[in-house]
């Protein structure tokens, strides 16, 4: 084991201000904040421990005489004296900064509910937000007029206070929040009677808002810096609108294309017809061809929703649904009759399982 005087460079005479001195020296050399190699680190190691045997009496001597070193424990000894070293008696109150008094705000989240059209080509709203803005009387200084924040007696501005206090590793230092000025560093005698010393107000405000075409439900669109004020007038937070879009009772959507339901006669299905749709942004002429079949889809290009990111719109995608009658008098029972007659038509038989894409449309015929 290497001698605590040779690690200090210091005579086994030396005084307890030379070791003091010898110590402080080299722990400026060699502390990790000033010289992070790794040799540098264990031999401010050593040279603690060395310190923190030979600055106590009684542990020095016990080493002198050959026995126990006593207040050693390896290198972890000693920090108020490392404190004083590089900061001085009263370092670490002196040099912690204090907290500002200006903080961000909080976000905000307001839910919109949207209808279907809304969705479409997109869409300008007013929102009304219940929350935080800036205090009009102090414009977030938090004092009442001509006055302003004074230095805390307690701790000198610096927001902390210190503290020494006696262990097993020696005089330990310790800094703290002053509870004084709560670690402002400054105090407010005469807080604004507005906001009661916070530099901000509770207030409904309107923002205006355009909401993309292509939005879905659970999306949430951020507007940076439109949420709560800070305390002493810091920083807006951000808004954030979650949207909800409200069910249709004629469209549904599917990505970026809408779904319709079209209930066409039977005669219309057996010889075609022309039929005007009302779509989200207008009327559509749609053309059903002789012998469409319930299920069949209908697409009439370029009249679903306009797409989050891009303007190349969806899609109008049309699923037919053959109404049959259920109640035909006696004359327009001979007719079909005799139309079954002529057309020879095979009897009702299963046919191939077929799970076709528009499956989710086939479900919706089924359960009209």
């Amino acid at each position: 084991m290497a001698d605590h005087y040779e690690v200090l460079g210091v005579a086994r005479d030396a005084s307890e201000d030379e070791i003091k001195k010898a110590y402080r020296k080299l722990a400026r050399q060699l502390h990790p904040d000033v010289n992070p190699s790794e040799d540098a680190a264990e031999r401010f190691k050593l040279v603690t421990h060395a310190y923190d045997v030979l600055s106590d009496a009684d542990s020095r001597r016990r080493y002198d005489a050959g026995g126990d070193e006593g207040a050693g424990f390896g290198g972890f000894g000693g920090f108020g004296d490392i404190f004083e070293t590089f900061f001085g008696a009263a370092g670490g109150a002196r040099n912690a900064r204090p907290r500002s008094r200006r903080e961000r705000g909080q976000d905000a989240l307001v839910r919109v509910t949207l209808e279907l059209d809304d969705v479409v080509f997109g869409v300008h709203r007013d929102i009304e937000v219940d929350t935080a803005i800036l205090c009009e009387t102090c414009q977030g200084s938090c004092c009442q007029e001509g006055t302003s924040p004074v230095t805390c007696d307690i701790c000198g501005g610096s927001g902390h206070i210190q503290q020494q206090v006696r262990s097993l590793l020696g005089t330990v230092v310790t800094t703290q929040p002053c509870g004084t000025c709560e670690g402002y560093g400054t105090t407010i005698p005469y807080p604004c009677g507005t906001c009661n010393g916070q530099g901000r107000v509770r207030s409904r405000r309107t923002v205006g808002l355009d909401i993309p075409a292509g939005v879905e439900t659970g999306l949430r669109l951020q507007l940076p810096g439109s949420g709560e004020v800070g305390r002493a007038g810091g920083p807006n937070g951000d808004l954030y609108i979650e949207v909800a879009v409200a069910p249709h009772s004629s469209f549904s959507r599917e990505g970026d294309d809408l779904l319709a339901t079209l209930e066409v006669a039977m005669s219309d299905a057996i010889l075609g017809t022309s039929t005007t749709v009302d779509a989200l942004d207008g009327a559509v002429e749609l053309e059903i061809r002789p012998g469409v079949q319930s299920g069949d889809v209908l697409t009439i290009k370029g009249r679903g929703i306009t797409p989050l990111r891009g303007s190349q719109r969806g899609d109008l995608r049309v699923g037919v649904q053959v109404v049959t009658p259920t109640k035909i008098d006696g004359k327009q029972r001979a007719l079909i009759e005799d139309f079954a007659k002529r057309s020879k038509a095979p009897g009702p038989r299963l046919a191939e399982f077929h799970q076709g894409l528009f499956s989710k449309l086939r479900d919706r015929f089924r359960n009209s």
